[in-house]
């Protein structure tokens, strides 16, 4: 699974799994910070490409769905052959996949944002069910997924500190992301906090894919994990 220094082609396309998360994060958490009406603790990050300067995090979106696709590429080639090497970096590209679909198919309004919407709308939109159940869902999911075959692939190759960090991230990020889908479907538990623990849910996983990238940009050569 170590590559054997990834040759500079492969450097390039692994550096771009460095800057998907960071660009993403950093553009919600400054687009959330200053949209009118909009509470950061609330509303999903989806929302802030509703109304004036939407654009912006559709931007985001195609921006961190582009470098993740091509990072899956650049991971897929610098994994030595074994358990996880395939598949990983397949789920990780259907990450990349729901975040472009997210940003093409805008979601629709939840949890009254914009201001002078329903809490969550009557009929959803076509666009709104393609965000939600095409995109955004299976992208969560299938990103879940590659934690969970990066923690079986590090345990069969003795990186155990690595199993056990994919491992943790996988169930931290499954279970925040159960909390803040009940929190948008207006489960009065979760409802006022479900912005700030969707932040979580994507925080704990741009962290975990950064944190990846990194490790495959500075392993060492043949034969060392």
């Amino acid at each position: 699974m170590t590559p054997a220094g990834p040759p500079q082609p492969h450097r390039f396309l692994l550096l771009c799994g460095l800057l998907a998360g960071p660009l993403f994060v950093g553009s919600f958490l400054l687009e959330g910070a200053f949209r009118d009406g909009y509470d950061p603790l609330r509303h999903p990050v989806s929302s802030l490409s509703l109304g004036p300067g939407g654009w912006v995090q559709i931007v985001a979106f195609l921006s961190a769905g582009v470098l993740t696709l091509v990072f899956a590429v650049g991971l897929r080639r610098s994994l030595r052959p074994g358990p996880g090497s395939a598949a990983g970096p397949l789920l990780i590209a259907v990450w990349g996949v729901g975040l472009l679909g997210a940003g093409v198919f805008v979601t629709d309004p939840v949890s009254g944002y914009p201001a002078g919407t329903p809490a969550t709308p009557d009929v959803p939109s076509r666009h709104g069910l393609l965000h939600d159940l095409a995109f955004s869902l299976p992208g969560f999911v299938c990103f879940a997924a590659a934690m969970l075959v990066f923690a079986y692939a590090f345990t069969r190759r003795r990186a155990l500190g690595w199993a056990v960090y994919s491992g943790l991230s996988a169930t931290a990020f499954l279970i925040l992301f159960v909390l803040n889908n009940a929190g948008f479907a207006q489960d009065p538990r979760w409802v006022s906090t479900a912005g700030l623990l969707q932040r979580l849910t994507i925080g704990v996983g741009w962290l975990w894919l950064t944190l990846l990238a990194v490790r495959q940009l500075t392993v060492r050569p043949s034969g060392t994990m």
